[in-house]
């Protein structure tokens, strides 16, 4: 039971002057739930139809089934009682109760007495029913009343009671352990490391998204595979890669630097080297820059799945999240080192056991003929796996030069497509071993080293916030337990004895 301050209108000693919004929106909190009932205390000497009490309980409960009237002072204001409660234009569902104050030193029992004298010999009170007069009547009312309301919102109250203590219990179990001793730190860290690394295998390796559904950044395979499509499209987007701008000048302009005393059908290999380091050259700010896109990607993912798995350890956040960044700059730095290594490779080596390489030249060297009877006569001619090829500026060079750079050309038309391949192969293949290696080796061994001079206990410590979210659960947990065996005590009793006589 509550009892609620009466309204004020008029700030008095100080008080605000939102006195009057201040105990409405209070009063209006306790009354708008619709289990509470409303117990309206009104004088007998005032007009009830001008009482803001009652225009606040119609405001919540228009058709008054939750609310009874008090009217105290009834031995004040006799003269039309009978009729103000009988008539009850103000709509009091539950009815209206009639009591006399106590007056000076009464006791209880001489107030009760007095009380009871007056509404049986008062000429005018002692016509009100009997059931609608008397503090012990009001007590019994409100009892009925409170049982009834209680036993009809009680199914809802049990299931709001299991259901806030289900809740309670599932977060207490997602809460970090209270970690008592080292072994208890060390457990829990090969625990959160176990969860990490599997959900970095699912998500590097295995491609399987289960665990984030709802984050498109953490589909990594299917990523990773568009970035190397694109890598590769770049890698032939490239200048190097324009077969029919000043077709077979560059190749006669290196043949003629190159120029030694040979055979005259001999072609010198150094110009073929001469090309290919050329065009290894032109692309060779590609890989690097593609490389760290990747690894800045794989950053990310890694940070992020360090981060779920360790949530109730922020301590242990940030020195994974600084052991993470450290890792994943050392494995793009050795990532970098070995493409760089891999450019200088094709630069200086010309093989490749390819068969496609042999096929395509073949092709190309089945069009020379073809195309050095029409290359004089046409202004552009079609070659199969090169395109259209303007021809008047080779028409006063050497036709054996000029066959020269043919042969040229189509020696490095097909390897060049196996050099771009390799380039694109050597990365996927590396990303996947390194990846392998960030998972299984390196990524805990990394986050190990951070605590070198920390203590894995301290680390592990729960902040005072964590320490506090745990007692106010545990407080909580034990008190709607406690409010369980209440509701279910009140509900036996409820069905025993219920009828209000006891």
């Amino acid at each position: 039971m509550v009892d609620l301050p009466g309204i004020t209108r008029v700030p008095i000693n100080g008080q605000p002057e939102s006195i009057y919004e201040q105990i409405s929106e209070m009063i209006m909190e306790y009354i708008r739930p619709e289990e509470s009932i409303i117990l309206n205390v009104l004088s007998a000497t005032v007009d009830f139809s001008t009482c803001e009490s009652i225009r606040m309980s119609q405001m919540v409960d228009k058709r008054g089934r939750r609310t009874l009237a008090v009217v105290t002072k009834a031995d004040k204001a006799p003269e039309g009682l009978l009729e103000k409660v009988t008539a009850d234009d103000v709509n009091i569902g539950l009815g209206f109760v009639c009591v006399r104050n106590r007056i000076g030193d009464e006791t209880y029992e001489e107030a009760r007495q007095e009380e009871a004298n007056l509404f049986a010999t008062h000429p005018l009170l002692s016509k009100i029913d009997k059931s609608s007069v008397g503090v012990p009547v009001l007590a019994q009312k409100l009892t009925q009343i409170q049982a009834t309301i209680t036993a009809k919102y009680l199914p809802d109250i049990v299931m709001k009671i299991n259901n806030k203590l289900d809740a309670n219990v599932a977060e207490l179990k997602t809460m970090p352990k209270n970690l008592s001793s080292v072994e208890d730190a060390i457990m829990a860290f090969v625990e959160i490391m176990g969860s990490a690394k599997e959900s970095l295998r699912r998500v590097l390796l295995r491609g399987e998204i289960d665990e984030y559904l709802d984050e498109d950044d953490m589909y990594f395979t299917a990523r990773l595979a568009k970035m190397l499509n694109q890598y590769y499209d770049e890698l032939q987007n490239g200048s190097e890669n324009n077969l029919t701008t000043n077709f077979l000048l560059e190749e006669m302009e290196v043949l003629e630097e190159f120029e030694g005393i040979d055979l005259p059908d001999f072609l010198p290999r150094t110009a073929f080297l001469i090309l290919l380091q050329r065009k290894v050259k032109g692309i060779s700010s590609k890989p690097p820059s593609f490389m760290g896109r990747v690894w800045d990607y794989i950053e990310g993912i890694v940070i992020r799945a360090l981060m779920r798995h360790s949530k109730n350890y922020p301590q242990l956040q940030s020195s994974a999240r600084r052991a993470a960044s450290n890792l994943i700059n050392k494995m793009k730095g050795r990532t970098l080192h070995r493409m760089m290594k891999i450019v200088e490779m094709e630069k200086l080596t010309d093989y490749t056991c390819n068969p496609e390489y042999l096929l395509e030249r073949n092709k190309l060297m089945a069009q020379q003929d073809y195309f050095f009877s029409c290359y004089k006569s046409y202004d552009s001619i079609s070659l199969e796996g090169i395109g259209f090829v303007k021809t008047v500026h080779l028409r006063n060079h050497n036709q054996q030069l000029l066959r020269q750079a043919f042969d040229l050309k189509r020696r490095m038309i097909p390897y060049w497509k196996i050099v771009l391949r390799r380039f694109v192969d050597s990365v996927a293949l590396h990303l996947q071993f390194s990846m392998q290696n960030l998972v299984d080796k390196e990524m805990e061994k990394e986050i190990r080293g951070e605590w070198t001079g920390r203590g894995i206990k301290r680390m592990m410590e729960e902040t005072p916030e964590v320490a506090e979210k745990r007692e106010e659960l545990n407080r909580s947990i034990k008190q709607l337990r406690e409010s369980a065996e209440v509701v279910a005590k009140f509900m036996d009793w409820i069905a025993t004895d219920g009828d209000g006589n006891d």
